[in-house]
C-alpha cells in the first residue's frame, strides 16, 4: 500500500512539474516588485552605508534634517519612516556622534528641536555619494525619461494610498 501511495505521489508531482512546461511564466503583480525592489535597495543601502559607520536610519534622518532644517523627535520619526521608540535610539546615537544637535524650542517647553551639525552635513554628504552609486546602478540601462515616467508613477503610487 505504501508503495502504491509513493507511485500516485510521485505521479502527481511529476504531473504538477510538466503542466506548466510551455506556459509562459506569470508576470509578477506590481506590489510584488515594488516589494521586492524595496527589500533589495534596503540590503545595498546599508551595506553602502556601513562603511561610514551610518545605518540607513540615520541616513534618512540626517536626509530629512538637511531638507527640513530642523523637526522635533515626533517629526523626525514620522518623515523617517521609523517609530518614535526607534526615532528615540537613533537620535540618541546621532547626538553622542555630533551629527546633530538638540535644542528646546523656544515656543514649547515640551518640544526639542533636532539640527543637523557640520559633522552631521559631513556623514550626509559622503552618505549621498554612496547612495548615489546604488541609484546609478538600479538605474543601468534605462533612459532619462523612463527613469522620470517611473519616478512620477511612484510619486502617484504613494499619493493614492496616503489619501486613504
Amino acid at each position: 500500500m505504501t508503495g502504491k501511495v509513493s507511485t500516485t505521489t510521485t505521479t502527481s508531482a511529476a504531473k504538477a512539474r510538466t503542466a506548466g512546461k510551455g506556459r509562459k511564466a506569470a508576470t509578477p503583480r506590481l506590489t510584488y516588485l515594488i516589494g521586492s525592489l524595496d527589500r533589495i535597495l534596503h540590503r545595498e543601502l546599508t551595506a553602502a552605508l556601513a562603511p561610514l559607520g551610518l545605518t540607513l536610519s540615520q541616513f534618512t534622518a540626517l536626509s530629512v534634517l538637511q531638507a527640513r532644517g530642523e523637526a522635533s523627535n515626533a517629526q523626525l520619526a514620522e518623515r523617517s519612516f521609523i517609530t518614535p521608540q526607534s526615532a528615540n535610539e537613533v537620535i540618541r546615537s546621532m547626538v553622542s556622534r555630533n551629527w546633530i544637535g538638540r535644542e528646546p524650542d523656544p515656543n514649547h517647553g515640551r518640544i526639542v528641536v533636532l539640527r543637523l551639525t557640520e559633522e552631521g552635513r559631513d556623514v550626509l554628504f559622503q552618505g549621498m555619494k554612496l547612495v548615489q552609486a546604488v541609484e546609478d546602478r538600479m538605474l543601468g540601462g534605462v533612459d532619462a525619461q523612463s527613469a522620470a515616467a517611473a519616478r512620477e508613477s511612484l510619486e502617484r503610487f504613494v499619493h493614492n494610498l496616503r489619501q486613504g
